[in-house]
């Protein structure tokens, strides 16, 4: 791949774009708003002058609702050899262009398994893919060059091909995406007209739970009516869930002995479940996840305390598996979570302690 046309220049577009970038490729910008495609040009992240003729690659990097006009047009123009775009669902994009009667051997559906809560071409990053899975959704008429061309895009941003059906990839995900989204969404309104002495509470659980409820509404407007039936699906049996967990909970509250030792199981059962379905999200680098030890260490709120903390660490030759920081509330001053191997955990306590970190149980 020598040329490429990114079309739609918001944090996806300009990410893919400044990762080609930096490899050498002559990646053209563009965008409905101008403005946008010249920031991603300032950015490092291309051109935003038309190509001269047609490129290796395009990349539609617009709203699901609006991809199939936007790839049909382009293809219509010829702009390129290979087409290719990143919407987070595959089936409808897909199935839009079929009907439109277009020819699909140039075509392949993808979506990269990353992003940020902040959208727009100063949110991008040249890394925003590295490492993570990125799916690939081949028609039955794609042409092995086009599939060639993608996987190439794939790897010039360090991302991990995985190859789908789009259907099975829009009922995944629902699972891992977009009905967690709602589901932060739904724990994060309870917090808009809370009490300020309940919302100061607010730890770390709470951080971790609402995080991704803080992207753009009108990003996931875009995202959901595009996968309705899927996300529906499974909020149906996430509420199934939560009424007989909240039946459960009524239970503990009788004083009848037999309710409220099946109000106990039938919240320990939902544990259960949940302990079972936490196990199956892979770990580091995608593996099986691991049991680590966590050491933590009291920070003050100042420039450098990481660093002195990774270093010190270093110097005592355990491997940081994660980190996780909680913020004290009121206060200039934090927890570092540091996830390390079992038989590491007594050796990075005693190295940091001996270097003046004070280390908490």
């Amino acid at each position: 791949m020598r040329t490429a046309l990114v079309i739609g220049t918001g944090l996806i577009g300009t990410s893919a774009a400044l990762a080609l970038a930096q490899r050498g490729v002559v990646v053209h910008l563009t965008d409905h708003d101008p403005g946008q495609a010249r920031t991603a040009a300032a950015l490092g992240a291309g051109t935003d002058a038309e190509p001269e003729g047609p490129v290796d690659l395009a990349i539609v990097a617009a709203p699901p609702a609006h991809v199939a006009g936007v790839l049909a047009d382009a293809m219509r123009r010829g702009v390129a050899r290979g087409y290719l775009d990143v919407a987070s669902v595959k089936g409808g994009p897909r199935r839009e262009l079929e009907a439109l009667g277009l020819d699909l051997s140039a075509y392949i559906g993808s979506h990269p398994m990353s992003g940020r809560e902040k959208s727009g071409p100063l949110a991008a990053t040249g890394d925003l893919f590295e490492g993570r899975p990125w799916v690939l959704t081949p028609t039955r008429d794609t042409d092995t060059e086009v599939l060639n061309l993608a996987l190439e895009l794939v790897s010039h941003c360090r991302a991990v091909p995985v190859v789908m059906d789009a259907d099975a990839h829009d009922r995944a995900v629902a699972l891992v995406s977009h009905m967690p989204h709602l589901v932060s969404s739904m724990v994060a309104a309870r917090l808009e007209h809370a009490e300020e002495a309940a919302v100061r509470l607010c730890g770390q659980g709470i951080r971790d739970v609402t995080r991704i409820a803080a992207s753009d509404p009108g990003m996931w407007i875009d995202i959901l009516s595009a996968n309705p039936g899927p996300v529906a699906d499974l909020l149906t049996d996430v509420a199934a869930d939560l009424e007989e967990t909240v039946r459960s909970l009524r239970s503990l509250q009788s004083s009848d002995d037999v309710k409220r030792r099946a109000g106990a199981d039938g919240v320990q059962d939902v544990l259960r479940r949940g302990n079972a379905g936490q196990v199956r999200v892979p770990g580091k680098h995608g593996a099986a996840p691991r049991a680590y030890e966590v050491v933590a260490v009291l920070i003050d709120d100042q420039p450098g305390q990481l660093a002195r903390i990774f270093a010190d660490a270093g110097q005592a030759g355990v491997n940081i598996e994660d980190v996780r920081i909680e913020h004290a509330t009121g206060q200039q001053a934090g927890l570092v979570q540091l996830m390390v191997e079992p038989k590491s955990a007594v050796v990075l306590s005693s190295a940091l302690r001996e270097r003046g970190w004070a280390i908490r149980q």
